[in-house]
């Protein structure tokens, strides 16, 4: 199941629960999700910080074995994404729109966008998620 923040035309700020993005996409179309304060059929996703579990301070620490395996992952998905998805740099925003409107070549692509580009593109209903971030440089040593 997915959770999404939701919110009507009138601002009326709501959850939704979907068994997938393509439900939600479906039921969206066929104006099927309703607010239910006012009832508007006018409804778009918000963005929303991913559900962790816990906070610093009252989960336990990561051990540095699964902090490893973690890193190794995340560095994973990123090689992943930059050996077959197409760069577009600066240009994100824009190309992820036009693929989105069936303008441009349907493809994975991977750059940059500002937080107010992000908040547009998911308002419209792009399909984004950001990239893990780089692996750090190691550390060498220096005689």
């Amino acid at each position: 199941m997915i959770r999404y923040a939701l919110a009507c035309d009138h601002a009326h700020e709501f959850e939704g629960w979907f068994g997938s993005s393509d439900d939600y996409e479906a039921q969206a179309a066929a104006g099927q999700i309703g607010c239910p304060v006012c009832g508007s059929t006018a409804v778009t996703k918000q963005i929303m910080a991913p559900m962790v579990a816990g906070t610093k301070r009252n989960a336990p620490d990561m051990t540095p074995a699964a902090r490893e395996v973690m890193m190794q992952a995340l560095a994973q998905v990123r090689q992943h994404v930059e050996e077959n998805f197409d760069y577009v740099g600066e240009d994100f925003a824009d190309e992820a729109r036009a693929i989105h409107a069936g303008k441009s070549e349907e493809r994975g692509i991977y750059g940059e966008a500002s937080l107010a580009e992000v908040r547009e593109l998911a308002e419209e209903g792009v399909n984004i998620a950001p990239l893990p971030p780089a692996s750090p440089p190691t550390k060498k040593a220096v005689h």
